[in-house]
């Protein structure tokens, strides 16, 4: 879609439409006015078909897979900025650092499908001060700073998932648990126990695996500890890309390339093979001394995610959360109150002091 077309005036007063999370419409947040969102070419079939990895990774998708877009990526922590139409400078949505377009543009894989948001901005900073609440010695001030805090930042986040059929062909050893028993001296007398031992024999085999919507971040500017938390997604949601979900939110470019993508989805393919070996050779222990696995029908997507972001400053520390804008799990950074720390070391010393107290006195 030409980047003119990225904005989507109302036709009542002329204000920017916004899309409206958790339905399939733009909203005017000036005069009320709404406009549902057409259906995209293909519909669900494109949100859901795959692009042959092997040809992506030799750069040689069709030229309809791919887009020419001006990124400029953020000094202070890297996140690649995106700019649409006119625009020539804008704030980094990840740490407000000021950004200014480059001169050119970059040739990248166009986004697939996008998860559009369920989740208004309200109800996202509800299921943040929830989750603060109920964190143990969470300071007061931080939970209230957060609800009546800035309005939390709405954000497409770029992922990549990766389809592969597997055949692995492993070595190792089977070990089985048995018993003997033995006998001790102890003070004098003789004792018998029960000792357990291994026996071991080598074990030899295949396994196979079809693995589907192995689900990668392709952004660097977001903690993966924070994001990978965030999990579970449903990806029987995702529609096939239309600029217009993406109208008043912030949609960032991927940092993390296809191959390096690929590299982490098989770090994940190989621990869930891993299991599939251990169950396999079965017994009480297993070890694995090799596995070697062959792919096949290797296909992926480049899909955009909704993450509600806020960051705030409370006593001169900087707090970062994430909210999932489906499913409203949250994660972040943990705060702490000192005070509370040191109320619950004092009240844990005065009740120790208080058993104590009560046994020496029976």
């Amino acid at each position: 879609m030409p980047e003119a077309e990225l904005h989507f005036p109302c036709a009542t007063c002329g204000a920017d439409l916004r899309f409206a999370p958790g339905q399939i419409r733009l909203r005017c947040d000036h005069c009320g006015t709404e406009q549902d969102i057409p259906a995209a070419p293909g519909g669900k079939a494109l949100a859901f078909g795959e692009q042959d990895l092997k040809r992506a990774l030799r750069d040689a998708l069709p030229p309809g897979a791919m887009e020419e877009v001006r990124t400029t990526p953020c000094p202070s922590c890297g996140a690649l900025v995106e700019f649409s139409g006119a625009e020539h400078a804008t704030e980094c949505p990840f740490c407000a650092t000021p950004v200014v377009a480059g001169t050119g543009t970059n040739r990248r894989i166009k986004p697939q499908a996008v998860l559009p948001f369920a989740l208004d901005e309200r109800t996202a900073r509800q299921a943040m001060v929830s989750w603060l609440g109920g964190l143990w010695f969470a300071p007061n001030g931080l939970v209230e700073y957060a609800r009546k805090g800035r309005a939390l930042s709405g954000l497409y986040v770029p992922y990549w998932t990766f389809d592969a059929a597997t055949r692995s062909v492993y070595q190792g050893a089977r070990g089985d648990h048995y018993y003997v028993t033995e006998t001790v001296m102890v003070d004098g007398k003789r004792q018998s126990r029960q000792v357990r031992k291994t026996r071991w024999n080598a074990a030899r085999g295949w396994v196979s695996r079809v693995f589907d919507d192995v689900l990668v971040l392709a952004s660097q500017s977001l903690p993966r500890r924070f994001t990978d938390a965030l999990a579970p997604w449903d990806l029987g949601a995702l529609q096939s890309y239309r600029a217009d979900y993406l109208a008043g939110f912030t949609a960032e470019g991927y940092t993390v390339g296809l191959e390096e993508g690929w590299a982490r989805a098989q770090q994940v393919i190989a621990g869930v093979i891993a299991g599939d070996v251990r169950r396999d050779i079965g017994g009480d222990e297993q070890r694995i001394d090799r596995i070697d696995t062959e792919y096949s029908a290797e296909t992926f997507k480049h899909v955009l995610l909704p993450i509600w972001m806020a960051a705030y400053k409370y006593n001169g520390k900087s707090y970062r959360f994430v909210v999932n804008g489906q499913t409203g799990k949250v994660q972040g950074e943990r705060p702490w109150s000192v005070w509370k720390i040191a109320f619950a070391l004092l009240a844990a010393a005065a009740l120790a002091g208080a058993l104590a107290w009560a046994r020496q006195n029976g």
